[in-house]
């Protein structure tokens, strides 16, 4: 199935105006369940079939109205009341405009700054937008953005990838916290041995990066369950087996050093020495 666009708005550097459509970059593939009624027997209309939530009173059970719903925000004095009409002039003003501030050198910023990645690419006649794309990859420079969409304010980094242009949302900087607040960590100091073996075993696990081996395993186990119900199967389920901690550094280090040597040693072995030892 094609792409969709999400979003179409104008690449606004300078004076130049370029159209561009935003597409995801990235899609959440969460597996999403209906509430549906219990169906018990004897209880009418109550097939499973999905129920509705609503907003209730707490004291009276009543439903509220949304129409009789207000905003408010908690002080210590209480509840600071907000009228829609209040909040409808503070919304962002409505725009189609992805203005680039600045290029900068490639951002060394930590992975917490980044929200989601977007993909844009042209609306139209592209010999300008492919003119940027090698122009930002030759120049080695990232571009800072801020635009407004859905009535959300963004700011983020607009960067070439292969032939098209990437634009990845930043957090509002009052939004990071990082390891602030947090107490040190405690304890002792390692042993020079501990030091070899932990080193020794991050070159043990050391290799290639698979992007493939990323894989949402609970999900997978969630759809078979899912499909093998649909087709009349009770399928068997085993519960996680939890590994228990150990105290000894030296010795769970010594472990993982082993289990990773005979890991590697059968990932190596010949295929013919592996048939042989099957057979």
């Amino acid at each position: 199935m094609a792409a969709r666009a999400i979003w179409k708005g104008t690449l606004q550097i300078g004076r130049i105006a370029l159209p561009v459509k935003l597409y995801s970059g990235a899609v959440e593939r969460l597996v999403h369940f209906r509430m549906l009624a219990s169906g018990r027997a004897g209880a009418k209309a109550r097939r499973r079939e999905p129920v509705e939530q609503h907003m209730v009173d707490p004291h009276t059970g009543d439903t509220v109205e949304y129409s009789e719903i207000q905003r408010g925000y908690q002080v210590p004095e209480g509840f600071v009341i907000l009228k829609r009409e209040e909040l409808a002039k503070l919304e962002p003003k409505a725009s189609r405009d992805i203005e680039l501030t600045a290029f900068v050198s490639p951002l060394k910023l930590s992975p917490e700054w980044f929200v989601r990645p977007y993909v844009l690419a042209p609306d139209g006649h592209s010999e300008t937008y492919f003119a940027l794309v090698k122009a930002l990859r030759e120049s080695g420079r990232e571009g800072l953005a801020r635009w407004t969409m859905r009535k959300i304010e963004y700011h983020g980094v607009l960067r070439a990838e292969g032939d098209y242009l990437m634009l990845v949302t930043l957090r509002h900087s009052e939004e990071l916290e990082g390891s602030q607040g947090l107490k040190a960590p405690e304890g002792r100091g390692l042993t020079e041995k501990e030091r070899k073996m932990a080193l020794q075993l991050i070159e043990a696990f050391s290799g290639p990066f698979d992007p493939a081996t990323l894989r949402d395993s609970h999900r997978e186990k969630l759809l078979a369950l899912v499909e093998a119900k649909a087709r009349g199967k009770k399928p068997r389920l085993h519960a996680p087996v939890s590994k228990a901690a150990s105290s000894d550094l030296e010795a769970a280090l010594g472990r993982s050093l082993k289990a990773a040597g005979a890991s590697r040693g059968a990932a190596h072995e010949p295929s013919h020495r592996k048939e042989k030892r099957s057979a």
